[in-house]
C-alpha cells in the first residue's frame, strides 16, 4: 500500500488516496470517526478542538460499505476554513494580514522558509501543522479495519507527561484496562498519576508554557513473520520507527525495552525461546517488543514514542524577523499546552498503516478472501 495525503491546517479539507488496500473488506465509518473523536480529545487542548469535529467522508474506493480494491479517496472538512478563506483561497486571498515573519523555535518555519525561500512561514506553518495527523489517523482507522479480521487489536495510553509518570503495573494482557483508558482524558491508565499530569498541564498554560511525554501503543495477536531481515528498507522495527518518528513532535522512538536494553546485561535482555506441542514456539517475557531481526515473532508488539512540547507558546522565546534580521519574541499560533493523548492516537493510526502493509505484503492479496485463505495455509495448520 502507499496512501498520499493533502490540504492545510486552515484550508478548506484535508484529502487523503489510500492505494493498495484489498478489496470486499467492510468498513464501518463510525469505527473510524470514534478514532478520529479521539484525535481531538485530551487534557491540555487548544481551542481548535471546539471548532472541528472531524468527520471522515469517502469519495471512492468504497461501494455499499465494501472495499473494491480501487484507490480510497477521503476527505476531512476544515469547519474554521470559512474563517480563513479570505487568507488560504488557492487563486486569490489577503498574504499580508496573516503574515507570520518571526519563526517559532523548534517549529517547521525556519528551516521551511530557508529551504523554499519565503520571507513569509505561513505556507510551512499551514502544511506543517499537526493538523494533517487528522487524515493520518483516518487512514489507520480504515487499516485497523483490515487489521480487526485478522484479530490483531491495537491499543494507545500514555505512560508520562511533564516528568509524571504513571506508577501502576500493568501487564500487556490486561486489556480492560487499556479499553477502560480511552475513557480517559489523558489515555491514562494510573488516575492517581493522570490527576498529577492535569495538574503539571495547567500550570504549564497559566504561565504560557507547553508540556511533552510519552506515549505507547500496544499491538495484540500479531502474527510472526511481518518484515523481513533481508533488506534494510523491509525491517519491521525501523518501518514502524520511520512511520512514528514522522508524527510531529516526536523526537524518539523505542521498541520493547528500548534504552533500557542498553543498560543491562545480555542474559537479562534476551528472551528465551520455549517449544509445546500445543502453543509451538513461545517465549516467557517479551523484552524484543515483539519483533527480532526485523521480524514479528509472533509476541505483542510495543512501541513508544517521546513527544516534545509544543513548540508554540503563549510565552514567547526569543526570535528573529526574517524582513529585518532584528531580534523579537516568536510568532504566536492557537496551539495547544499539551498534545501527547491525541498524539497516541496518530501514533496508534501509524503503526496500524505499517502493521497492514506488511499484512498485506505476507498474505499476497488483492482481496480479503485470498488473505483469509493465505492466513489459514500459514497459521492455522
Amino acid at each position: 500500500m502507499r496512501f498520499l495525503d493533502a490540504g492545510e491546517t486552515h484550508g478548506k479539507c484535508l484529502i487523503g488516496i489510500l492505494e493498495g488496500f484489498p478489496a470486499n473488506v467492510k468498513i464501518n465509518i463510525e469505527n473510524i470517526n470514534r478514532l478520529l473523536e479521539l484525535r481531538q480529545r485530551g487534557y491540555g487542548r487548544g481551542k481548535r478542538m471546539e471548532i472541528e469535529k472531524d468527520k471522515a467522508i469517502i469519495l471512492s474506493g468504497v461501494r455499499n460499505s465494501y472495499t473494491t480494491g480501487a484507490p480510497i479517496t477521503i476527505m476531512i472538512e476544515n469547519k474554521d476554513y470559512v474563517n480563513w478563506q479570505k487568507y488560504m483561497d488557492p487563486i486569490s486571498c489577503d498574504t499580508v494580514t496573516k503574515k507570520v515573519t518571526i519563526p517559532r523555535p523548534g517549529h517547521a518555519d525556519l528551516p521551511g522558509c530557508l529551504k523554499y525561500g519565503f520571507v513569509d512561514a505561513r505556507p510551512v506553518l499551514e502544511r506543517a501543522s499537526a493538523r494533517e495527523t487528522a487524515m493520518r489517523v483516518a487512514i489507520g482507522a480504515l487499516c485497523e479495519e483490515l487489521l480487526r479480521v485478522f484479530g490483531i487489536k491495537l491499543y494507545n495510553h500514555v505512560v508520562e507527561i511533564g516528568g509524571v509518570r504513571i506508577k501502576r503495573k500493568y501487564s500487556l494482557d490486561d486489556v480492560s484496562l487499556f479499553e477502560e483508558a480511552q475513557d480517559s482524558e489523558l489515555f491514562c491508565i494510573d488516575k492517581e498519576a493522570e490527576s498529577d499530569m492535569k495538574k503539571v498541564i495547567d500550570t504549564a498554560k497559566e504561565s504560557g508554557d507547553s508540556v511533552g511525554g510519552v506515549a505507547e501503543v500496544i499491538c495484540k495477536n500479531v502474527p510472526f513473520g511481518l518484515g523481513s531481515h533481508t533488506h534494510w528498507d523491509r525491517k519491521l522495527d525501523g518501518l514502524l520507527a520511520q512511520a512514528v518518528m514522522s508524527i510531529q513532535s516526536v523526537k524518539g522512538v523505542e521498541i520493547g525495552l528500548g534504552f533500557e536494553a542498553a543498560r543491562r546485561l545480555g542474559s537479562e535482555v534476551h528472551d528465551e525461546i520455549f517449544y509445546d506441542d500445543q502453543k509451538g514456539f513461545y517465549r516467557k517475557t517479551n523484552n524484543a517488543g515483539g519483533i527480532e531481526g526485523g521480524i514479528s515473532n509472533g509476541m505483542d508488539i510495543v512501541i513508544r514514542a517521546a513527544f516534545k512540547p509544543i513548540p508554540t507558546l503563549y510565552k514567547p522565546l526569543r526570535s528573529v524577523d526574517l524582513q529585518d534580521l532584528k531580534e523579537k519574541e516568536a510568532a504566536i499560533e492557537r496551539s495547544d499546552t499539551c498534545a501527547v493523548p491525541a498524539g497516541s492516537v496518530v501514533m496508534r493510526a501509524a503503526v496500524a498503516y505499517v502493521l497492514a502493509n506488511s499484512l498485506i505484503e505476507r498474505l499476497s492479496g488483492d482481496s480479503l478472501d485470498i488473505m483469509i485463505d493465505n492466513y489459514k495455509r500459514l497459521y492455522q495448520k
